[in-house]
C-alpha cells in the first residue's frame, strides 16, 4: 500500500452540501433565497461543487424537490458545479431522473452532477406517498442504476428514450453511509461520496472497501472519494460551539422521532437532552469539526490524513445565515492556505 499523504488542505477539493434549512421564524422562500446566496458566495470563494439533498416530510428542510432547486442554483451561478447529494433513486423512476438531469445538463452544460442514494430519505409513511415499493430493501438499486445509466448511454435501440438525457455526460456518483454503495461504486469504477457527517463510525471501513473493490472504467482510472463533514467555524471556539447547538438540537429532534425548523442556538444543551440522547447524538456527530480557524485547520488536517479523501463536502447547519456564510468563508480561506 502506498504511503499516506499528509492532510494538506490545499491538496484537496472543497465543496458544499446544502439541505436548504428552514429556520424557526423563517419561510421556505427565504430558505431558498439563502441557498442561492450561499451558492453565489461559495462560487466566489472557490468551492468546487454545490450539492442539494433530497429529504421528504421534514419541516426543517426545503430541498425536497431537489432537481428544481438545482436549477434555481445553477441559474443563479456561472461556473460552480451543481448537483444532488443525493437523489434517492428508489423514490423515482430512472427515466424521470434521466429526463430531469438531462434537462439540467442541457440548460447548464458541463456543470451538473447526479449523486445517487438508495435510502428513501424519509419515513415509511411518506415513502408510501412517494409511491415507492415498500417491499424493496434497496437490493434492487444496482438494477435501477443500470437502467438509469442505459438511458444516458444506450447500448442498443430502446423503445423508450430519455429526451433530454440520451447522449449527455452527466457524472454519476454513488452516495452511501455503509458498505453497499461503497463496494458497488468500486466495482463500477464510479466516484464515491461517504456520509461521514452523520455516519462517522463506518467512514474508514467504507472508504477502504471502495478502494479495494475499485475497477478502472471509462469514467475513472483510479478511485475518487469525497467525504461529507460537518464543519462549523467561527472566530472563536466558544462562538462555534454555541452555533453548533442548532445542529445538535436538529439531531435531538430526529432521535425523538420528530422534525421541525432549525432552532436558534442555546447556551447549553445539558437541560435539553438526556444522557442516552446525548450519547446517541455524540455518536452520530462524533466527526463534526467545530471551532476557531486554528482549531478547524488542525482537525481538518487530521480528517484528511485519516480518510485520504480527494474532496471534502462541507455541511453546516447554522441558524443565522450570516454566521453560516462566515463559517464557509473560513473553510475556504483555510483551504487556500490563508
Amino acid at each position: 500500500m502506498s504511503e499516506k499523504k499528509q492532510g494538506k488542505l490545499n491538496e484537496a477539493k472543497w465543496s458544499v452540501l446544502d439541505l436548504s434549512p428552514i429556520v424557526v421564524g423563517g419561510s421556505v422562500g427565504q430558505s431558498l433565497q439563502n441557498t442561492l446566496d450561499l451558492a453565489q458566495h461559495a462560487e466566489k470563494w472557490g468551492y468546487n461543487r454545490y450539492w442539494l439533498a433530497e429529504h421528504h416530510n421534514m419541516a426543517g428542510i426545503a430541498s425536497s424537490a431537489t432537481a428544481v432547486v438545482i436549477g434555481h442554483v445553477a441559474g443563479g451561478t456561472s461556473k460552480i458545479r451543481v448537483g444532488s447529494g443525493g437523489i434517492m433513486l428508489p423514490n423515482h423512476s430512472p427515466l424521470v431522473i434521466a429526463e430531469q438531469f438531462g434537462t439540467l445538463e442541457s440548460l447548464y452544460p458541463g456543470r451538473i452532477d447526479l449523486g445517487l442514494g438508495r435510502a428513501p430519505g424519509t419515513d415509511q409513511v411518506t415513502a408510501r406517498a412517494l409511491r415507492r415499493d415498500l417491499h424493496s430493501t434497496g437490493e434492487d438499486f444496482p438494477d435501477q442504476l443500470d437502467e438509469l445509466r442505459e438511458y444516458f448511454n444506450p447500448t442498443e435501440k430502446r423503445p423508450v428514450r430519455a429526451i433530454p438525457g440520451e447522449g449527455l455526460n452527466v457524472p454519476i456518483w454513488l452516495l452511501g453511509s455503509s458498505g453497499f454503495s461503497a463496494q458497488l461504486a468500486g466495482q463500477l469504477g464510479l466516484p464515491f461520496a461517504f456520509a461521514s457527517h452523520f455516519s462517522p463510525d463506518y467512514t474508514l471501513t467504507a472508504l477502504q472497501l471502495y478502494r479495494d473493490s475499485f475497477r478502472p472504467s471509462q469514467v475513472l482510472d483510479k478511485p475518487y472519494a469525497m467525504v461529507g463533514a460537518n464543519v462549523i467555524a467561527a472566530d472563536t471556539d466558544e462562538k462555534a460551539k454555541f452555533l453548533a447547538t442548532s445542529m445538535q438540537q436538529q439531531f435531538l429532534n430526529l432521535v425523538r422521532g420528530r422534525s421541525g425548523p432549525l432552532n436558534p442556538p442555546v447556551e447549553s444543551m445539558e437541560y435539553l437532552w438526556s444522557d442516552y440522547e446525548k450519547a446517541a447524538i455524540q455518536r452520530q456527530l462524533g466527526a463534526s469539526i467545530v471551532g476557531s480557524p486554528e482549531t478547524v485547520k488542525e482537525k481538518l488536517e487530521g480528517f484528511l490524513a485519516a480518510t485520504q479523501a480527494d474532496e471534502v463536502m462541507v455541511n453546516a447547519q447554522i441558524f443565522d445565515h450570516q454566521e453560516r456564510l462566515r463559517s464557509y468563508e473560513i473553510v475556504a480561506e483555510l483551504a487556500k492556505g490563508k
